[in-house]
């Protein structure tokens, strides 16, 4: 599994995970700090990597352009230090592994995960 961690999210939590053996990478270590939302989804479908953000705008990106992939995992949880990130992650990838390689949209809370398999036109969620 290879993520792409979105410019909200602490930059040293990408290091952490590599250290863990999960190849990752941080917007603002590839130039792409500035990039617009497509050109993040674009640069994780090329590389087949999972975008990692605080910013519902990718769900709607993908959901609204009917596209299969990436897939998408967006934390709803505000101030998460590097650790915590890295911690949050590992546990979802242990879990999520298969659906994320199929192409899933995962809204991770507090109390609780959803997921929308790609394409989500005229799907509900699972």
């Amino acid at each position: 599994m290879k993520l792409l961690l979105d410019q909200g999210l602490p930059r040293g939590a990408a290091g952490l995970l590599r250290e863990g053996g999960i190849d990752t990478v941080h917007t603002g270590e590839i130039g792409y700090a500035t990039a617009q939302d497509g050109e993040i989804v674009e640069r994780a479908r090329q590389e087949n990597r999972v975008v990692v953000t605080l910013d519902a705008d990718f769900h709607n990106l993908l959901a609204l352009s009917g596209a299969s992939g990436p897939s998408v995992i967006r934390i709803r949880m505000e101030g998460l230090k590097a650790i915590a990130l890295t911690r949050l992650l590992q546990r979802i990838l242990a879990e999520w592994t298969e659906e994320l390689e199929i192409g899933v949209l995962l809204t991770v809370q507090p109390d609780r995960i959803r997921v929308h398999r790609l394409p989500v036109l005229g799907r509900r969620s699972e």
